[in-house]
């Protein structure tokens, strides 16, 4: 059975983490989204999810909503480009190599060394990343 949840690595209209954004909203809404996940922003923490909604230029909220009415993914971020911005070529692939690589080497490093703490992956050398700690959490790698 493979986790209900995408990996932050894949790409919807060559966006990283808009899918995973997803499935977290559609399973939020179903009553399943696994225990320990969040979905949206947290007072005082700059999360995924908000991150990728100011990208867009989309308030949170409005995604959540426009998802709940159904469509695909590609609908969806379509809508986000519509209603929000359209980042082009370069500005994906900024966003995409930043967001590959935050937890390492960066501000957000101490907050990925506690997670890796959390979910039991302390002795985990190769998990470097946020992207690699959650494919690491879900069985992907």
């Amino acid at each position: 059975m493979s986790f209900p949840i995408r990996s932050a690595s894949v790409a919807t209209a060559g966006v990283f983490v808009f899918a995973r954004i997803l499935d977290k909203i559609r399973l939020d809404a179903a009553g399943q989204l696994p225990a320990g996940y969040h979905v949206g922003i947290i007072e005082g923490k700059r999360t995924f999810d908000d991150r990728v909604s100011r990208f867009l230029g989309v308030d949170f909220s409005a995604l959540r909503e426009r998802v709940l009415q159904g469509g695909s993914d590609e609908e969806v971020i379509e809508w986000c480009f519509e209603n929000g911005r359209r980042p082009d070529a370069e500005q994906i692939e900024i966003w995409n190599g930043f967001m590959q690589k935050r937890g390492w080497n960066d501000a957000a490093a101490a907050g990925l060394v506690q997670q890796k703490i959390d979910a039991g992956l302390a002795h985990r050398d190769d998990i470097q990343t946020f992207f690699a700690l959650f494919d690491a959490e879900e069985g992907r790698a």
